[in-house]
């Protein structure tokens, strides 16, 4: 009990005494806690809500046929019913249609349609029949009706009886709306209508998106599985419920780790500040622990002391961060969705759901970086012999203890290993291990580089007549650098992750832009509402295009979906005219590429995105097979292109050589380059003019890429935000760091005084100290920083998200931060110093007499 009732206060004592590190630390702990768990929360409700409403699509089936492009023949359907094994074979059409005067950004204009049979629907998915009006059940099969989920009738502002107008290609269709789905999921916006009718209105006659089966009582499902994947060939893919689970995950897994590593960025920081808070408050209590050493206190008790200290910390700081990492998720899904900018989730309205092991787990993260933040000066406290430890000026030479030069240069070794190995799963996992290994690495060897960059600034500065102010204060910087490291960790930690990701997301911001200025090269570009996979222009419209004054060119592009692997998302083909002998003028190629002029006769080349190579194996000068046209054919890798617009990967062929291949002449898109002299608002005046002029939806270059711009900043606005954190935290640890210190050497203050050095002085001296040191720690801070985004840049993101990039430096965004910094730091040594340089003289020295 008396053990206790010391334990309780010695820590009430130490926080009562020195207020602002204690909530300094909590703040840092709760912010990085908080926005691990913000965003963990955001991205859990999303993907769950997005995966319950897909699964929801496929109803009650056991298995899924689907083509390896967007659509499959129906042909197959009839097969599959009569099949002995198979007791229920549903056919389904899917499509996106486009909604007039919607705005048309991240795809929120389109409405999902799906086509059903309502008599195979209610055995398998009775949740999508719509319900008619009373007596009027043969609207589920009338070729003008459509049945509306209760968000897509609030998002198109319509109601039972109301006519709705659509766009498909060239054409407008307008359905009634005979009712509403009852049973879709909370902002789910999807639209149900007769199959049949749906293939005609929208001109998809003999096409359907998939199949689902349901099988005979006592078949077995693995088996029959691979039994009708076999029969059926490679054309086809046969899925479970699962699979989709898997593409699902697929799609964003990478976005959502590398969120959830950003945010953890925040917590580490926190956790060398709360280092920082630990390591100062028993160096100042150094010679209190020596004594309770003499009077009895076991190394054991104090190590439990130390330590109890830092795990109250981390538990307060834990649980503030759940709370406000709670709030702050409810009010971001309240207001912005779950998407958070990226459109991985579109279409669904997610509401949090609190899981306990959740809170257990970041919670434990919390307590863990706290802890871990308090076991080295605790280790170093109980380790001290109390003779040495009861003397003053001793405190240095400790916390020399703590920064062993071999484990720092293990760490950094470890570090440039790490950077060579390949992702784990396609995730960059040796990539972060690299990045905190560096920084560990980077500031235990603080030390030693604050010893010698002072000691060399004093030796060079010895002959200059500085002043006996500035002679002070290089030299205690110079010899007592293990404090000074203290107060560099927090400015390290905080400013090199800023620079970093300051640096990656203003290189893959610069290289976007750059890019879309290379793939849009055209003035104007044309399209007509996607409706399916079919292309809007057929040959006599664009006849019409070509045949308009003012174009000194047009190149038509073809774009479909095809699936090459059931476990990943779709990847894209374009076909479009492709200078062949130099491929470089049309497209964004990297050095990997057959030499133009050199590609062989008689074969029918393919250009492909990054994500190919990383994701499929896509070799340049290998062949590979593809699903184009009504058999698969051997194409040859000619080179590969960036494409920082589809993750998953994109292939690019000559449109003459899809259209022999296909006898497909439609196309989606057109590019035109106007003549000299040609008013812009002329064209696309004259284009809608056109008879199909009204259903052209008709781009500029310039907005197209404004446009983009704006979506990469909406998808990166929480990186911006875990910069901002960064900053802030940064600040925050220099406050804790200087003040702390400056306190502690009340009794240097007071020596000083005694010998006639002006409170004035002391305070110079002071900002002296703090302009120097966070000077120090910004150019460290730097170097570390870009190395940091050397690793984001080449290494993380081409192991996430299959694309590289060129790298550029944000320089007065940088250079702001550091003078801000710098400021802070030296009005924060002002401040504090003011307050140690008040205490009497005398009273600063007692107990060195």
């Amino acid at each position: 009990m008396k053990a206790a009732s010391i334990f309780r206060w010695m820590l009430v004592s130490e926080w009562r005494a020195h207020t602002l590190q204690l909530v300094v630390a909590l703040i840092a702990i709760a912010i990085g806690v908080a926005m691990a768990f913000t965003i963990h929360l955001i991205n859990s409700a999303a993907f769950n809500e997005f995966s319950a409403a897909s699964r929801s699509l496929s109803g009650q089936s056991d298995l899924q046929v689907r083509g390896r492009k967007t659509f499959l023949d129906e042909a197959l359907y009839p097969v599959l019913a009569e099949h002995p094994s198979i007791a229920l074979a549903n056919p389904i059409l899917e499509l996106e249609v486009s909604v007039p005067g919607k705005q048309q950004d991240r795809n929120d204009y389109k409405l999902k349609i799906i086509g059903i049979d309502p008599f195979r629907a209610v055995q398998i998915s009775p949740d999508w029949l719509g319900l008619p009006e009373e007596g009027e059940t043969l609207d589920r099969i009338a070729s003008d009706t459509i049945f509306l989920s209760p968000a897509a009738m609030e998002w198109l502002q319509v109601e039972q009886g109301d006519a709705l107008q659509l766009q498909a290609g060239l054409q407008t269709i307008i359905l009634r709306v005979a009712g509403g789905l009852v049973r879709a999921r909370a902002g789910q916006r999807i639209a149900v209508m007769d199959i049949g009718a749906a293939q005609w209105r929208f001109e998809q006659l003999g096409r359907l998106s998939r199949i689902e089966l349901k099988l005979k009582e006592g078949i077995n499902h693995a088996a029959f599985k691979a039994k009708l994947t076999e029969e059926l060939g490679e054309s086809y893919w046969v899925m479970e419920a699962a699979d989709q689970e898997a593409r699902i995950a697929n799609m964003s897994r990478a976005y959502r780790i590398n969120l959830n590593m950003l945010a953890l960025v925040a917590l580490f920081t926190g956790t060398f500040l709360v280092f920082s808070t630990q390591a100062l408050s028993v160096i100042r209590r150094r010679q209190q622990f020596a004594l309770l050493r003499v009077l009895g206190f076991t190394r054991q008790q104090l190590l439990q002391q130390i330590i109890t200290e830092g795990g109250f910390l981390g538990v307060m700081g834990s649980v503030l961060g759940l709370g406000l990492g709670y709030a702050v998720a409810m009010t971001v899904i309240q207001f912005l969705g779950g998407d958070l900018g990226a459109n991985f989730f579109p279409g669904v309205k997610p509401s949090i759901f609190l899981d306990p092991w959740d809170v257990v787990i970041f919670f434990a993260i919390g307590l863990s970086v706290t802890l871990l933040g308090s076991i080295a000066p605790a280790l170093e406290a109980v380790r001290a012999k109390p003779a040495l430890a009861l003397r003053s000026g001793a405190e240095d030479t400790a916390m020399a203890k703590l920064s062993p030069p071999w484990f720092a240069v293990i760490c950094l070794l470890l570090a440039l290993l790490f950077t060579q190995l390949p992702p784990v799963f396609e995730l960059p996992v040796f990539g972060y291990l690299a990045i905190a290994l560096l920084l560990v690495g980077g500031i235990a060897l603080m030390p030693r580089f604050a010893a010698w960059v002072f000691s060399f600034l004093l030796i060079r500065l010895r002959h200059v007549r500085i002043g006996a102010v500035f002679t002070l204060v290089l030299a205690r910087l110079a010899n007592a650098p293990n404090q000074a490291a203290i107060a560099l960790g927090g400015i390290l930690a905080s400013f090199s992750l800023m620079v970093a990701m300051a640096i990656m997301v203003t290189s893959f911001r610069v290289s976007i832009d750059n890019w879309l200025g290379y793939v849009l090269p055209a003035d104007l570009y044309v399209r007509a509402a996607a409706s399916g996979d079919q292309g809007g222009f057929q040959p006599d419209a664009q006849n019409a295009i070509i045949a308009m004054p003012g174009f000194d060119r047009v190149d038509f592009f073809r774009t479909q979906q095809l699936t090459l692997d059931i476990n990943r998302p779709d990847i894209t083909l374009f076909a479009r005219p492709v200078d062949k002998m130099d491929p470089r003028n049309t497209l964004p190629l990297t050095d990997d590429m057959i030499a133009p002029g050199s590609l062989p006769e008689n074969v029918i080349p393919v250009w492909v995105s990054e994500a190919m190579v990383d994701l499929y194996g896509y070799r340049v000068g290998e062949s590979v097979v593809l699903p184009i046209g009504a058999v698969s054919v051997e194409f040859l890798v000619a080179g590969v292109w960036r494409d920082y617009g589809r993750q998953f990967g994109a292939i690019q062929m000559q449109l003459t050589d899809y259209q022999r291949l296909t006898g497909d002449l439609s196309v989606n898109n057109v590019a035109l380059w106007l003549r000299a002299g040609t008013s812009l608002d002329t064209v696309i005046a004259n284009l809608r003019q056109l008879s199909f002029g009204a259903a052209l939806e008709i781009s500029r270059s310039s907005d197209m890429r404004a446009l983009s711009l704006e979506i990469f900043d909406r998808s990166f606005a929480v990186t911006y935000l875990l910069e901002l954190v960064a900053v802030v935290i940064g600040l925050l640890g220099v406050a804790a760091s200087f003040s702390a210190q400056i306190l502690a050497r009340a009794k240097e203050f007071g020596m000083l005084r005694h010998i006639g050095v002006m409170r004035r002085q002391i305070l110079i001296m002071l900002a002296a100290e703090g302009g120097l040191l966070t000077a120090f720690g910004v150019v460290l801070g730097f170097i570390f920083g870009w190395s940091i985004s050397l690793i984001l840049v080449f290494i993380v993101n081409p192991q996430s998200f299959h694309w590289t990039m060129q790298l550029h430096m944000p320089w007065s965004w940088l250079l702001a931060i550091a003078v801000i910094m710098l400021i802070s730091a030296t009005l924060t040594a002002l401040f504090f110093g003011h307050k140690a340089v008040s205490v009497q003289v005398i009273r600063a020295v007692r107990e060195d007499w």
